[in-house]
């Protein structure tokens, strides 16, 4: 079994359950996960977790997002975006460039917004996007969502081309048609394209034929990130040999169980790996009881041995 991260290049077309799937097919194992929705009709980075990986899918799913999109204003849609129904359009002749840039830059920081109708969230147990299928709108709460930052990249109006860096849950869609009330003209977005998800960036992505004929090479596992790499703010400490089982177990163990015995911060967070540098877990140290114990266990003990 494959066990890391893939930094797939989402084409346009493609839902993320169809990446997921046909990366089943490629690499020829069921454990795989994807790390958060990204629209049809968007394309860009999607971190796909194998194996092990998939325990940190929804640590991924809660990084900060880096996106390009064109709003476009004049128009509303009942989606937020050109491949829906047009609700509206309006004269954006008397739009002036600064009065938009001001506009766009203000939206910078923190904001409630209303998630779309034409989302995967579930209201009462049924996906909002379901209900508007059926013509059905229904209150939504609004989110405390944070714009980290926002710039304009290039404006042709009523086309505004920018870069937004934002928390989880944020949609962009509902930001242009958001910018668009404001300016009091409408709008929504014309494209989507994810540049970065965390550590993930779009310039190191893959698409999905080249992994297919990396596969087809036997160089699939070159592509993949290892799954430690998720956590190397952490310090790497490795278990004494003889002692390696307390952690293959998930048991805590004392700082007389490491190869390299140190000093440690209490609350630290440390990556353990045995003697022969595999990944076992991430472990906490407490420092009122002076052991370190289990987070999250990465390495399954009937593995051992086979990678």
């Amino acid at each position: 079994m494959i066990n890391g991260i893939l930094n797939i290049y989402k084409e346009k077309g493609y839902t993320s359950h169809d990446v997921v799937a046909r990366l089943r097919r490629i690499a020829g194992q069921k454990k795989i996960g994807h790390t958060g929705t990204l629209d049809p009709d968007a394309e860009g980075v999607l971190p796909v977790c194998l194996g092990r990986a998939t325990k940190v899918c929804d640590m991924l799913t809660d990084r900060d997002k880096t996106y390009e999109a064109v709003l476009l204003l004049g128009r509303t849609t009942d989606t937020q975006d050109i491949s829906g129904t047009v609700l509206s359009e309006c004269s954006t002749e008397d739009l002036e460039p600064e009065k938009v840039e001001e506009c766009i830059l203000g939206f910078a920081g923190e904001y409630d917004q209303i998630p779309p109708m034409y989302s995967a969230l579930k209201v009462n147990g049924r996906k909002l996007y379901e209900l508007a299928r059926e013509g059905k709108t229904v209150e939504r709460k609004s989110r405390r969502v944070v714009i980290r930052s926002i710039r304009i990249l290039e404006m042709e109006l009523p086309r505004v081309r920018m870069e937004v860096t934002c928390s989880k849950g944020t949609y962009i869609r509902t930001l242009c048609q958001d910018i668009g009330e404001r300016l009091g003209t409408g709008g929504c977005m014309e494209s989507l394209l994810r540049t970065r998800v965390g550590r993930f960036r779009v310039e190191e992505s893959i698409r999905l034929d080249a992994a297919a004929e990396a596969a087809d090479e036997g160089r699939l596992k070159e592509l993949v990130i290892p799954l430690d790499t998720m956590f190397e703010d952490c310090r790497k400490i490795v278990i004494d040999g003889r002692w390696a089982s307390m952690a293959y177990n998930g048991n805590f163990f004392l700082r007389k169980h490491l190869a390299e015995p140190g000093e440690f911060v209490p609350g630290e967070q440390c990556r353990v790996y045995d003697p022969q540098d595999r990944f076992i877990a991430v472990y906490r140290y407490d420092g009122e009881g002076r052991r370190f114990t289990l987070e999250k266990m990465f390495l399954d003990p009937e593995e051992l041995g086979t990678d």
